[in-house]
């Protein structure tokens, strides 16, 4: 088993991939794991910290290659509205319920709940239900690495 312990964020490598793994939101969050890649073969993710994978990321192995993060289609909900304040407004419900979700200029992905669906329908919401990708915002709270709370 190969042990990966270095991350090449999505965008800053551009090589043929020598392998992949497919994760959804929750298995994309981790420090230390074992993963199986498209090929069969298996990675020991190792990680200093928990880090949030991102589609697209390259696991870096020690032979140079690069096995690619894909993140998996999975069953949300799409919430669109009649004009951005409406979205805006939306949004602020979500939130309230501190519910996971991903923000666009016109839509809103978040997990599949039928109830919170029909309160946001209630709310004047269009609500349907999509497979895609799901990378919802991390929060105000979450470490991006760059920023130092010392001061």
């Amino acid at each position: 088993m190969t042990t990966i312990t270095d991350i090449l964020p999505a965008g800053a490598w551009n090589d043929v991939p020598a392998d992949s793994v497919t994760l959804d939101y929750d298995g994309r969050h981790r420090r230390r794991i074992v993963l199986t890649g498209a090929s069969g073969a298996e990675y020991l993710l190792d990680l200093a910290q928990a880090t949030h994978l991102k589609d697209g990321d390259g696991l870096v192995l020690p032979s140079g290659g690069i096995v690619r993060v894909t993140a998996r289609l999975e069953p949300l909900l799409e919430v669109r509205a009649h004009s951005p304040a409406d979205l805006l407004r939306l949004a602020w419900h979500i939130g309230n319920r501190h519910l996971a979700a991903q923000v666009f200029a016109d839509r809103i992905l978040i997990r599949r709940d039928h109830v919170i669906a029909h309160m946001l329908e209630h709310q004047g919401a269009h609500v349907s239900e999509v497979e895609a990708p799901f990378d919802p915002e991390g929060g105000a709270y979450q470490d991006h690495g760059a920023h130092d709370h010392a001061h």
